[in-house]
């Protein structure tokens, strides 16, 4: 025993005077039985539970001390053992109840003579003694002890006092109680945090682990010093790691062989996917906690609605734990309660449902059960325990599960109210015990969408053109154009009520929040923190506090970086100028330049003119200046560009079952390192992207940040893919994103074809039409896969009340154009306008939008543009470029059946000035018209065409342009025959001779037929 050995004496002798006043008290010595003195006997250590006597050691002492006798009469507190041990209990001399050390040497017969002492002092107090019946001393101290002890030959009566010390040491004082609250914690840690975890990974990888493998892997995580030191175990930074201690197993049990004992221990049989029962107990500071689940894979009916009435039952019984309660009224309550609901459980309920912890790692004296009268005392600590052993599946997924068994163990602490559960942060409801790793969920078959798709369009008009001829225009219906008219004066009316009420209040939009104002920077706060070299009145660049120090009338100005616009140098003779120019309001006519004038009589410094000989010295300062300028211009577009970045709530793993998994899937915006495929994963709030690479690289996506869910199937692409679509943006790596994608390719490429014995014997067409035949079965098995996961994930949203549809996007209503810098489909969906293929990707929500603008729309031009204005102002437009003219028809019958307003124009709008003007005054600006604008000009302009073209045609071709507006196609051999028959019909009833005819057909001939039956341009 070391010398950092410390005694606590005024505890020593505050536990020791409480046990000896509770002695001479006569209303509470009746446990005593008469006794007149107590001798507690410690032999040499042994291994195992604590005994009544080592409980004693640690309860006045602190530590134990192997070969010492005590003899505690109510006058005297006696100690015989080694000078060494007798060294580090002087201290405990000199208090109320005197001590008095017999120190053991190597004499034989002086040992015996002090041994003899002890036995007359006995004698003296009275012809009972106490003693600790149970614990038998082991050692040559103890067989040393027995030869002088004999209770005959002096005639004394031997009264067990176990029960004594049991309730002297079952009231635990605060100290007492915040050990055990830390013990109680660290097992709560270890159950939650690791052991579901390991137990849940080897059913879920279905791997071959026996119950003591597992238990040694618990066993050994005691020394993770760091485990421990975690915040959300809440244990503080004093705790000390290196005084735990196993008093209990862990003990793990399943496959239909459960004991419910204290003293069960783990075998070497294979975890089985069944019910699981774990038990643990721990001892910190000589203080125990014990705490013990089942945990149910895979449940019958039968086994979810016992384990619900075992936790019920449990939360009965702690209810009737309080101060004056007696231990078999509380055991009758319980059998009584599993009586009335379930008296086919009676046989198969524990006979003890709890005991006293403490010291001891199971106080029996202190049991409850149905002949036991201890009553409970506030301060108290029970660790409680119910179970059914032996109960009958009716239902046994194999032999092993045909037997079960149910426990619940808790470590609580008696009060006047309700007990206070320490062991309480592990859950043990249904929902976190049971683990569900079949899918039982029935398949989800793909319906056919029920709800009405915003983009369906006539059939006349929904089918894109396959023919991309320039000429080739599409009949439109007279009777559809009309009703559509109709439809977008409604549309239009709407929305020009919507803006009045909306802004009429007036004011800019923002109600001038967001109005610029005159940033103030403050460099230093005190002068002397100005740098040391502005005592030589030389021009001074300060990177660290971002500011350019100049001199200015002898006196050092500093001039924060964010005060300059731009720093240059000109060389003239033998001089270097320096040019400081500085930002102040009315310096141009910019769009940027719109500093505002917040004081009318506020005088601004333009610029900052230094001439130096020393030419070096001046460019070095001008390119620190150029540097200091560009980082800060960098830092304050990376702080803007984040600023509607979110940081999500955490995300709750799934505990109780396994998640479900779409495994070989790639993300996009990609992961930083290799490209490899990862898993992603359903949980409790939100999915879980974990890439293979690292443990920590993963990307967590929030239910309730999803916007849109879209599912796009790999026909006509190379990749089947899901894209969740966020309301706010998002970090994955160092990249800010607004969608995540997740996706397989589709290709041959991803399947092995190597190795078929099949492929030697079959050439030709044969073998080509089998490979189709595979991959479209292929393509339809990745395409179910991928569509039946995003309908988990609406499932899995909608539980928490952040449910989002599926949305897929339509294929066939799609168009081409380009709105980043490639050409894409962009396809309808019954939300949105999407393009999820290719990065960048784009989502329009339909909802969001105010009005679309068509630009671009003449005659003879292949292509026009798709404007997209939102009813948010300060949200850019959208532009969707080179879209083929002959979908025209198309997107405003798309954009009509989605009840969005449009407009068309033969002109490109210079758009960040228009929605500037509308954000200034929105309601001066729907008070003279609005959005009308827009289509007032384009129609006056369309009945000009009208004009100018046919003036055009009969004065360049006269009656040629009646063949050329044939509805037959200009490449249709039967309509041009029609078109030059109607010709020459009209050539001879206008009475035209031969040589006026044959002039005709030689300047057709010049011209080209083609041209002639072009139609032709504006002029």
């Amino acid at each position: 025993m070391g010398d950092e050995v410390k005694i606590d004496k005024q505890l020593f002798h505050t536990r020791l005077g409480q046990l000896v006043s509770s002695w001479k008290d006569p209303k509470k010595n009746e446990a005593y039985s008469g006794v007149g003195s107590i001798v507690v006997v410690m032999g040499k250590t042994a291994e195992g539970p604590y005994s009544k006597s080592l409980s004693l050691h640690f309860w006045l002492l602190g530590y134990e001390f192997p070969a010492t006798l005590f003899l505690i009469t109510p006058e005297k507190f006696y100690v015989v053992t080694t000078a060494k041990k007798a060294k580090h209990l002087e201290a405990l001399q000199g208090g109320k109840i005197p001590v008095e050390f017999l120190i053991r040497g190597k004499d034989e017969a002086e040992n015996k003579k002090q041994f003899q002492q002890i036995c007359d002092a006995i004698k003296k107090s009275g012809n009972k003694v106490g003693v600790l019946t149970k614990d038998q001393a082991q050692g040559p101290f103890a067989k040393a002890w027995r030869e002088v002890y004999s209770p005959d030959a002096l005639g004394l009566e031997e009264v067990d006092v176990s029960s004594t010390f049991s309730q002297a040491m079952a009231v635990k004082d605060e100290a007492e109680l915040k050990t055990m609250r830390a013990c109680s914690r660290a097992l709560v840690g270890l159950m939650k945090d690791h052991f579901i975890d390991e137990m849940s990974k080897i059913i879920d990888e279905e791997k071959k682990v026996t119950h003591s493998a597992l238990s040694q892997r618990i066993e050994a995580k005691i020394d993770d010093e760091k485990f421990f030191k975690q915040k959300a175990l809440k244990l503080g930074d004093d705790f000390d790691v290196t005084q735990l201690d196993w008093t209990v197993g862990p003990v793990v049990q399943s496959g239909g062989k459960y004991d419910l004992k204290t003293s069960a221990q783990s075998d070497d049989s294979p975890l089985h996917a069944g019910i699981i029962l774990a038990s643990m107990g721990l001892r910190y500071k000589s203080y125990s906690a014990q705490i013990a689940r089942t945990y149910l894979i895979d449940p019958s009916k039968a086994q979810e609605k016992y384990y619900g009435f075992l936790t019920d039952l449990q939360w009965r019984i702690l209810t009737e734990i309080r101060d004056g309660a007696i231990c078999k009224d509380i055991y009758n309550k319980a059998v009584s309660i599993v009586k009335a609901k379930h008296p086919e459980l009676e046989k198969h309920f524990m006979k003890t449902i709890g005991y006293g912890i403490g010291i001891e790692a199971r106080d029996a004296n202190l049991a409850i059960n149905a002949k036991s009268t201890r009553v409970l005392k506030d301060g108290m600590t029970i660790c409680v325990t119910v179970g059914l052993s032996d109960l009958e599946n009716p239902k046994p997924q194999d032999a092993k599960s045909k037997n079960y068994s149910l426990l619940l163990t808790d470590t609580v602490r008696v009060t006047t109210g309700d007990p206070l559960v320490f062991t309480g942060g592990c859950p043990k409801d249904l929902k976190e015990a049971a683990f569900y790793f079949k899918d039982e969920e029935p398949e989800v078959k793909v319906k056919p969408e029920t709800k009405q798709v915003r983009a369906a369009a006539p059939k006349s008009t929904a089918v894109i053109m396959k023919s991309k001829l320039r000429g080739e225009r599409k009949e439109v219906d007279d009777g559809a154009e009309q009703r559509r008219k109709e439809h977008q004066k409604e549309l239009q009316a709407q929305m020009q009520t919507r803006g009045l009420e909306r802004f009429s209040e007036g004011g800019a939009v923002g109600d001038g929040k967001s109005k610029r104002q005159i940033k103030k920077f403050e460099s230093y706060k005190r002068e002397n923190q100005l740098p040391l070299a502005v005592s030589d009145l030389k021009i001074v660049v300060d990177a660290k506090n971002q500011t350019v120090i100049v001199p200015i009338f002898g006196r050092p100005v500093p001039f924060h970086i964010a005060t300059i616009k731009n720093a240059s140098k000109t060389e003239e003779d033998d001089f270097t100028y320096l040019r400081i120019n500085l930002l102040s309001p009315g310096q141009g006519v910019g769009r940027k330049d719109d500093m505002p004038f917040e004081d009318p009589n506020a005088h601004f410094l333009r610029s900052l003119t230094y001439r130096s000989t020393d030419n070096e010295r001046i460019a070095s300062i001008c390119d620190a200046i150029t540097d200091m300028k560009k980082n800060a211009t960098k830092r304050e577009q990376e702080k803007k560009e984040m600023e509607d970045v979110v940081t999500q709530d955490n995300l709750r793993e799934m505990r109780n079952r396994r998640p479900q998994r779409l495994s070989d899937v790639f993300i996009r915006p990609g992961l930083d390192g290799k490209r490899v495929p990862g898993e992603l994963e359903i949980h409790e709030n939100g999915m879980r992207y974990q890439s293979p690479n690292r443990p920590d690289q993963r990307v967590d996506v929030l239910f309730s940040n999803v916007k849109h869910l879209f599912f796009q199937p790999c026909a006509h692409e190379l990749i089947v893919l899901i894209h969740v679509h966020l309301k706010d943006p998002i970090m994955i790596g160092k990249k800010k994103t607004k969608d995540v994608q997740f996706y397989r390719e589709a290709t041959d490429i991803q399947f092995d074809e190597t190795g078929n014995r099949k492929r030697k014997y079959r050439y030709g067409d044969e073998e080509e039409f089998e490979q189709e035949q595979e991959e479209r079965r292929r393509r339809a098995e990745l395409d179910k896969e991928f569509k039946a996961f995003a309908e988990k994930i609406s499932e899995a949203a909608k539980k928490i009340e952040a449910g989002v549809d599926v949305d897929v996007p339509y294929r066939e209503l799609g168009f081409s154009g380009v709105p980043f810098r490639a050409n894409v489909l962009c396809s309808p969906t019954t939300d949105a306008l999407v393009s999820l293929t290719d990065m960048p990707f784009l989502v329009i929500t339909l909802d969001e939008i105010e009005i679309a603008h068509l630009e671009r729309v003449q005659f003879g031009l292949k292509n026009f543009d798709l404007v997209f204005v939102y009813k948010e102002y300060t949200r850019p437009v959208t532009h969707i470029n080179s879209i083929p003219m002959e979908l025209l028809e198309n997107v405003k019958e798309w954009l009509d059946s989605s009840n969005i307003a449009y407009s068309e124009g033969p002109l490109n709008l210079n758009w960040p000035t228009i929605m500037k003007t509308v954000i200034q005054d929105p309601k001066q600006f729907f008070i003279d018209g609005g959005w009308s604008f827009l289509g007032t000009d384009t129609d006056e302009e369309d009945q000009d065409d009208e004009e100018e073209e046919s003036e055009f045609e009969a004065s360049d071709f006269g009656e040629e342009s009646d063949g050329s507006a044939s509805d037959e196609s200009d490449f249709d051999d039967d309509g041009n025959a029609s078109a030059d028959e109607g010709s020459e019909a009209s050539d001879v009833d206008s009475g035209e001779d031969w040589d006026e005819m044959e002039e005709e057909a030689e300047r057709k001939d010049r011209n080209g037929g083609d041209k002639a039956k072009a139609k032709p341009r504006k002029r």
